[in-house]
């Protein structure tokens, strides 16, 4: 019995991949080279098993102009085609959302912000239980807490609009 290997490589590193290999004896060579140098590093016995994916492939034909629209589609969300498809399916099938990497990352800056919020809070907070002049607030600690409040506001409200964007974008696909 004879196993077949099997990748899938972007053109340009199929091209650069030939280009070496033609320096020794071509590509079939040079990948069984490649494949017995990595087998000879790997101790011998019972193959590891791969954990089990929870995930099934779907092959999925589509018009051209379908393909174009998804392409464009998943690169406007810096996504692969088939992460688009699947967080379409997703957000459907679950109601989950999908954002992009740029999107996450974003999301990511605005948790950091909130979380050095809560510090400050927790800061005022100390600074206002310790600054009672015979029953009084001092007005500064007041001013800064309502600054404060407000810029805790609009990020909340900021993650609102993000997270109510990326559903209304998924919805649209209805």
């Amino acid at each position: 019995m004879v196993a077949v290997l099997s990748v899938r490589v972007p053109d340009d590193l199929a091209e650069r991949f030939d280009s070496a290999a033609a320096k020794t004896g071509g590509r079939s060579a040079l990948l069984h080279r490649l494949v017995r140098e990595a087998a000879a590093k790997a101790p011998r016995g019972a193959p590891t098993a791969f954990p089990a994916r929870d995930a099934m492939r779907l092959m999925v034909r589509l018009a051209s102009a379908d393909a174009a629209y998804v392409a464009a589609e998943a690169a406007a969300m810096a996504l692969p085609r088939a992460a688009w498809v699947a967080a379409l399916v997703r957000r459907h099938a679950a109601g989950a959302p999908r954002f992009s990497r740029p999107g996450e990352l974003a999301l990511i800056a605005t948790h950091g912000e909130v979380r050095r919020i809560g510090v400050n809070v927790n800061q005022i907070a100390r600074a206002l239980n310790t600054a009672v002049l015979e029953g009084r607030v001092l007005d500064t600690e007041l001013s800064s807490l309502d600054d404060l409040r407000r810029e805790l506001r609009d990020h909340m409200e900021g993650l609102g609009e993000a997270f109510r964007g990326n559903l209304a974008y998924w919805a649209a696909w209805s």
